[in-house]
C-alpha cells in the first residue's frame, strides 16, 4: 500500500497528539490496515519505532494495556527548575569571599554557612523561600562548585552540648 504525503502528515500528527497506550493502539490499528509489511512501511514512511508498534499490537490482540514507566524516571535536578541557581551561588560566595580576607587565599577555606547562603539568595537574588531547595541540596551544590560550607551555628551548639 502506498501512502500519499497528506495521509502521512495526518497519521504522524495524530500519533503525536496521543500519549501512552492510546498512541500505541492507534499505531497498531494503522499498521493492521496497511497489511503485510505494515510495520516496516510505518517505520520507514512515518518514522514510528517498530518496538512501539509491536507493543501496541500485543495490547490490541490481548486486550491488556501495558503501564508506562514514567513514574520510575526519577526527579529532575534542582537546576532544571532553577537554571540560574549555580551561577547565583557562585556569585554570592565570590562576593562574600572578596569582603572577607581570611577566605580570599584558600579556596577550600570554609565560606558562608548554608543558612547564610539561603538568606542571601532570598534577600539579594530575589528567590522565595518556597522556590529554594532544602539546605542539604544547597550544601551539596556548594561542595560540587568547590566551596566548603561553614558549619551552622545550630550544629556547633549541639556539638558543644554533647561534650
Amino acid at each position: 500500500m502506498e501512502l500519499d504525503d497528506k495521509l502521512k502528515a495526518e497519521l504522524i500528527a495524530t500519533a503525536q497528539s496521543l500519549k501512552g497506550s492510546e498512541r500505541r493502539m492507534f499505531m497498531a490499528r494503522t499498521v493492521k490496515m496497511l497489511g503485510p509489511g505494515g510495520q516496516r512501511l510505518a517505520e520507514r514512511e512515518l518514522g514510528w519505532n517498530r518496538a512501539t508498534i509491536r507493543k501496541g499490537m500485543r495490547e490490541l490482540e490481548r486486550g491488556v494495556i501495558c503501564l508506562d514507566g514514567t513514574r520510575l524516571r526519577g526527579r529532575k535536578p534542582v537546576e532544571a527548575r532553577l537554571p540560574n541557581l549555580l551561577h547565583d551561588l557562585r556569585d554570592l560566595i565570590e562576593t562574600w569571599r572578596s569582603a572577607h580576607p581570611e577566605c580570599r587565599n584558600d579556596a577550600r577555606a570554609p565560606c558562608m554557612s548554608v543558612e547564610e547562603v539561603r538568606r542571601a539568595l532570598i534577600e539579594q537574588k530575589g528567590y522565595s523561600d518556597s522556590d529554594l531547595p532544602s539546605p542539604q541540596t544547597i550544601a551539596a551544590r556548594l561542595r560540587a562548585l568547590g566551596y566548603r560550607p561553614r558549619r551552622s551555628i545550630r550544629y556547633l551548639r549541639r556539638r558543644r552540648l554533647r561534650q
